[in-house]
């Protein structure tokens, strides 16, 4: 027989939720446990590098999926940066998450995105690729309901998280910037250096609870992008 401390001490313990550990990733050395298009990611100087030239375009959006198995509620945390390759200055980029792979062969993916670019509008929002479009733009707490049509909801501005301008000038041209989505049941938030740049809440009922997360690289004209330090938190 145990003496008595000794099953407390047991029951204690059989109550106690784990804590699951960060999830690291990327490993700063190959692409393990991801899959794209090898011809436009690489690994380099420890980042995850996405990037297209005139003589090797994207087709279209594509992305490098994470391997590891569908998400649902989570926190995830990174560093990007973004780099145009020509005059015109493009460079635009995502983060995927709940998201679903819809063309396996040319690793096209639709969901929810957290987006930023090396321009001055669209960084911090969300935006549904094939789907929905701009459903909270930078700086808006936003309520996601119904609509007659699925694929137009009603997008209600219930107050602000920041000021658009203000959380712009925060984000460093050309250099590395942290992003942070949380996602917890229908509610969606995201923030980069700090900064939290949209708060939402999907009441809708194709509100994806859960699903891939992926790294964009935008079609059009030359840029590059790159990622490190992913870490993975569930609870």
């Amino acid at each position: 027989m145990k003496p008595l401390h000794s099953l407390i001490v047991l029951g204690i313990a059989a109550v106690l939720p784990l804590q699951a550990a960060d999830q690291t990733l990327f490993n700063g050395k190959d692409l393990s446990n991801w899959e794209g298009n090898s011809e436009l990611w690489s690994v380099k100087d420890g980042a995850i590098v996405g990037s297209t030239t005139k003589e090797k375009p994207a087709k279209g959006n594509t992305f490098l999926i994470w391997k590891g198995g569908d998400v649902s509620d989570f926190e995830l945390t990174l560093k990007y940066k973004t780099e145009p390759g020509d005059e015109k200055g493009f460079a635009n980029s995502g983060i995927q998450y709940r998201s679903k792979v819809v063309d396996p062969v040319n690793f096209v993916v639709g969901g929810y995105q957290a987006d930023f670019e090396a321009g001055k509008t669209y960084s911090g929002i969300l935006y549904e690729e094939k789907g929905r479009g701009i459903l909270a733009k930078r700086g808006e707490k936003v309520v996601i309901k119904e609509g007659e049509d699925p694929k137009k909801p009603k997008l209600e501005k219930t107050g602000e998280v920041g000021n658009s301008e203000e959380i712009q000038s925060s984000i460093k041209q050309g250099d590395w910037n942290d992003y942070r989505i949380v996602a917890k049941g229908n509610h969606l938030q995201h923030f980069i250096n700090g900064k939290a740049t949209v708060d939402v809440t999907d009441e809708t009922a194709i509100g994806a609870k859960s699903g891939v997360l992926a790294l964009q690289l935008h079609a059009g004209p030359p840029m590059k992008v790159s990622f490190k330090d992913i870490v993975l938190k569930t609870p």
